[in-house]
């Protein structure tokens, strides 16, 4: 499902980390570090294309410069979003960790642009979604984005087989332990 929505295979995944009130996914956890070796330090990715379409409307907007103009002018929103940076960090490491590969090095980037900007509004809205309460910022950016799964869900499920039915006209029922047409006397 999650190739679906991405339009390509995931890299790196290790999870769902959230699910749509659709019941799809929306957010996955990706490994910090791709199968070649590669940092990837974006530990939540974005995946419910309607999720992604609404939050880039956001960022089109504006929101991202003006959530760092506030967070450039704001003591206690920047040590907000401090405290979110070293937990996005931990949950990245602890990911590492699990999965078996060697955490990011210091001073790689977290989520988004923190802690001292905003340069992704989806990152951070992943976050909020993997896990409630990340920071202010994100809380924000979660609820500025509005209810995308309203619409349903954002890829048609794949057709599925017909649920098991009786057997077409002139059909023998076939019973377990008795050859077909053997019917019980």
């Amino acid at each position: 499902m999650v190739a679906r929505q991405l339009g390509r295979a995931p890299r790196g995944l290790l999870a769902v980390a959230h699910r749509c009130p659709c019941g799809l996914p929306d957010v996955v956890e990706t490994a910090p570090r791709l199968p070649d070796g590669t940092p990837f330090p974006t530990l939540y990715y974005l995946t419910c294309p309607r999720a992604v379409a609404a939050v880039s409307r956001l960022e089109a907007g504006g929101l991202m410069r003006e959530m760092t103009r506030r967070l450039a002018a704001d003591p206690e929103l920047r040590q907000d979003q401090w405290v979110a940076h070293r937990d996005y960090l931990a949950r990245r490491d602890a990911a590492a960790r699990a999965f078996g590969v060697e955490p990011l090095p210091p001073g790689s980037p977290s989520a988004g642009g923190l802690p001292d900007r905003v340069k992704c509004l989806h990152a951070l809205v992943a976050y909020e979604l993997a896990a409630p309460g990340a920071g202010p910022l994100a809380r924000e950016a979660l609820r500025a984005a509005g209810e995308w799964w309203q619409a349903g869900p954002c890829v048609a499920p794949r057709e599925q087989a017909p649920a098991p039915g009786p057997p077409p006209p002139g059909r023998p029922v076939q019973r377990p332990g008795r050859p077909a047409g053997e019917e019980a006397g």
